[in-house]
């Protein structure tokens, strides 16, 4: 019997989608290839979304990629891409690098996947150059969300902030809300939609929906997050349902 993959995730200590929509993801994914998963979590508390609670939060996500690394997980997941951009442009290039740093203290070899880091990597691989963003945050965290992607060389063509500030209220805003939120954005010359800059909103369910409707290529961070999993793990990056960056032709 093939040994399975061990998914460990760090996850805000309010999330419920992470574990979630990843595991879906590979689960789908086991109906069309040979490998299996488990899905392993290590928190940090985060109740709110401002920039405060995110700050303190990151800082336990050292002892968490200790934890995760005790497990000897093959991959690493950081499942908040808000904490990471609200650190600073360039941010996830940083906590890649320390994180898998303390994996090594460990005496294990762990790849490490930001959410934040996936996001701008699932960009560069559509070869995205104009975008349009839904995120759930209040504007000024949208708009540093915003700023940062633009730092990392993405023409931000439009964006929506949901302003939702409690994170257990993001995880219960309804995906079918979304392609009607998709509506309002000005897609015009937009070569991909992020619908989720934010792994904690639920946007699973209506990707290939608004792929449909928009006839653009969708990408989430949930979605990108998988896809560096999967690369990191050296297997193919496909996952049947989850949109464009998943179908194969990456």
């Amino acid at each position: 019997m093939q040994k399975p993959y061990r998914i460990g995730q760090i996850v805000p200590s309010s999330n419920t989608t992470m574990e979630t929509e990843i595991p879906a993801m590979l689960m789908a994914r086991q109906s069309i290839r040979p490998e299996r998963f488990t899905f392993h979590s290590s928190r940090m508390r985060m109740k709110k979304v401002v920039k405060e609670e995110l700050a303190a939060m990151d800082a336990e996500s050292d002892r968490c990629a200790v934890e995760l690394s005790d497990a000897r997980v093959d991959v690493l997941g950081y499942a908040c891409l808000v904490a990471i951009m609200a650190m600073g442009l360039g941010y996830h290039r940083q906590s890649e690098r320390r994180l898998a740093g303390r994996t090594q203290e460990n005496g294990t070899n762990i790849p490490v996947v930001t959410s934040a880091g996936a996001l701008i990597e699932g960009l560069k691989v559509m070869k995205a150059k104009k975008i349009a963003v839904v995120a759930p945050y209040m504007k000024p965290l949208t708009e540093l969300v915003v700023n940062y992607i633009r730092e990392e060389g993405f023409e931000v063509m439009d964006w929506r902030a949901l302003e939702i500030p409690d994170n257990l209220d993001v995880a219960r805003h309804d995906p079918e809300n979304l392609p009607a939120i998709v509506q309002t954005l000005d897609l015009t010359d937009v070569d991909v939609i992020v619908l989720s800059a934010c792994v904690q909103m639920p946007s699973l369910p209506v990707i290939a929906k608004v792929e449909a409707m928009t006839g653009k290529p969708v990408v989430t961070a949930a979605v990108a997050t998988t896809y560096c999993m999967l690369k990191s793990l050296g297997l193919e990056a496909v996952v049947p349902g989850a949109g464009a960056l998943l179908s194969g032709a990456y």
